[in-house]
């Protein structure tokens, strides 16, 4: 048996030449590329420290925002309150009156300064009468009382109130005993 070989010289071979040209254009090609890559990396870099400034202003904007709502979160209530104050520094200035004129003055500034609250949220809470509710109550005593359930209050110390149904203070109330 005979084994017969063949040697191909590499160079020969047309498909080396179009390889070679390859190489050359690859190279060109990967030179290429590698300038968008990095012109790309740079675009995203600048892109990034963009939103990170704009979202450094906007966090600013936002503490500016919220301190100026502290700042006037009263605003409305405090300018509902002006004509209350008016009323009291009025009938301060009235020299000579009658006790029932200025019962009659106290009245209509307790009104208005009701008007005032009730139009911002404040409810008042006057449980006389009423089943004791230990999440708007506070039981200050118990007695024996002929007149009303157990567990009712008897009477109230101190009214509670609620700002927009929220407990701000609860009634200070006595509570009729449980046998």
């Amino acid at each position: 048996m005979e084994h017969h070989m063949t040697q191909i010289d590499p160079q020969d071979t047309p498909d080396n030449t179009l390889d070679l040209a390859n190489d050359a254009d690859g190279g060109d090609s990967l030179a290429a590329q590698l300038q968008a890559a990095r012109a790309e990396l740079a675009q995203l870099r600048e892109d990034s420290l963009r939103e990170r400034a704009e979202l450094e202003n906007q966090r600013k904007r936002m503490a500016r925002d919220i301190d100026m709502a502290r700042k006037f979160a009263n605003e409305r209530v405090l300018g509902d309150l002006l004509p209350v104050i008016d009323s009291l520094e009025a009938g301060l200035t009235i020299q000579a009156d009658t006790a029932q004129h200025l019962r009659e003055g106290m009245e209509l500034t307790l009104r208005q300064l009701l008007k005032v609250v009730t139009d911002n949220g404040l409810v008042a809470i006057d449980p006389a009468g009423k089943a004791f509710n230990p999440e708007h109550h506070q039981a200050m005593a118990m007695v024996e009382s002929a007149g009303h359930a157990p567990g009712d209050v008897v009477q109230v110390y101190q009214k509670g109130w609620l700002l927009n149904d929220r407990l701000l203070r609860p009634a200070l109330v006595v509570v009729a005993k449980h046998d």
